[in-house]
């Protein structure tokens, strides 16, 4: 079956998908692509997505090629780094089979995966899972004994604006799931009116449901523009080795933030942070945290993960899959409640209204007109 469409080229994947659109053609680098990018690409409806890497590679039993062709999307497996210098952002394409045509010439050839051919792929990374545990358990102990002051010693945090003393916190990271558990957490925000801390795109998430946040901490690479200049208190994660990717982005928008020299991961620091300005409980969205999130994640292993942690103890509640453990439902004693007070209401408004009397006066006249009594 022969498939046209417009050329969408970026070897960032999550870059990608902010500007596809149905009838691209995505076209990417993506190794072992991974659940998150895998529901991002199927959300912008594109038809057909090219890798230039293997999306599966045996590494481990990565979801994401199997979630895209299940969602019916044409993957094109493996046509090579060489697809970029052939074709060009905005070109038409056309996709038939493996084959990649610009112009009616082949200019790359991948396979075609089906669901058999994932599900296969995946039973025999599944089938090597234990010698992954075995190097990640391994560079996991060998990192604790290098970043241990994250558990024993004393952890130097910037100094905030946003007061987080005595207050819960809501750290929210774009990872498995973290819509659904958001929306859930929705009425607990309402309600309690914690900090919100974004962690790089996790600010976005919270300005999709209508939050502003008070916190953006990360490499600021995967955040919007919108909410860097949402008036955000901005945290950036800078490496051991001195680099600190986000501070090109905030110059170029005019934006001042707190560089933070520390190991681990952006979602690390951001509990860190909330744990060590202060607050009392610290509720975390979308945070990656088994094997297989953080083999998703490109880690080696999870010791800045594993000591902060053990270091914040009981004051971290995990909110992962909460939108699967409960969704607020209302009871037919909470409707019965609610007619009651609509009447309530209206009675009330009746009795000390004499426009209102008079008008239902009126109404009970012409019925009794109507029906001859």
């Amino acid at each position: 079956m022969l498939h046209q469409g417009t050329a969408r080229l970026d070897k960032r994947t999550k870059d990608l998908a902010k500007r596809l659109g149905p009838g691209d053609v995505a076209i990417i680098d993506h190794v072992d692509m991974d659940r998150l990018s895998a529901e991002s690409l199927l959300e912008t409806g594109v038809d057909v997505v090219v890798n230039a890497s293997a999306s599966i590679s045996g590494t481990y039993p990565n979801l994401g090629p199997l979630l895209l062709v299940r969602g019916g999307v044409r993957l094109i497996d493996a046509v090579g780094p060489e697809v970029f210098e052939r074709i060009r952002e905005g070109e038409p394409v056309e996709i038939e089979g493996g084959q990649i045509r610009l112009g009616g010439e082949t200019v790359a050839q991948g396979k075609r995966l089906t669901i058999d051919d994932i599900e296969v792929a995946m039973q025999e990374a599944t089938s090597r899972l234990d010698q992954q545990l075995d190097a990640f358990v391994r560079n996991t102990m060998e990192f604790v004994d290098k970043e241990r002051a994250l558990l024993t010693g004393e952890v130097a945090v910037p100094r905030l604006r946003t007061p987080l003393d005595e207050r819960h916190a809501l750290v929210v990271v774009r990872g498995y799931d973290y819509k659904a558990d958001l929306r859930t957490l929705v009425p607990y925000i309402r309600e309690m009116r914690p900090a919100l801390i974004g962690v790089d795109g996790g600010a976005d998430a919270l300005m999709d449901h209508g939050l502003r946040p008070d916190i953006i901490v990360g490499d600021m690479d995967s955040v919007s523009d919108e909410a860097l200049t949402s008036g955000a208190e901005l945290v950036v994660h800078a490496y051991m080795d001195g680099r600190c990717p986000g501070r090109e982005r905030l110059n170029a928008l005019g934006l001042t933030g707190t560089e933070w020299r520390s190991p681990g991961m952006s979602e690390d620091l951001a509990l860190m942070l909330a744990s060590e300005s202060g607050a009392d409980l610290i509720v975390a969205v979308g945070t990656h945290w088994n094997l297989l999130e953080q083999l998703d994640k490109g880690r080696k292993g999870m010791a800045s993960t594993f000591l902060v942690r053990l270091r914040i103890g009981p004051r971290l509640v995990d909110a992962k899959g909460v939108s699967k453990l409960y969704r607020p439902s209302a009871q037919p004693s909470q409707l019965i409640m609610l007619v009651a007070a609509g009447l309530a209401v209206v009675s009330v408004i009746v009795f000390i209204s004499p426009a209102a009397r008079v008008f239902i006066s009126l109404v009970l006249l012409r019925l009794r007109t109507v029906i001859g009594l």
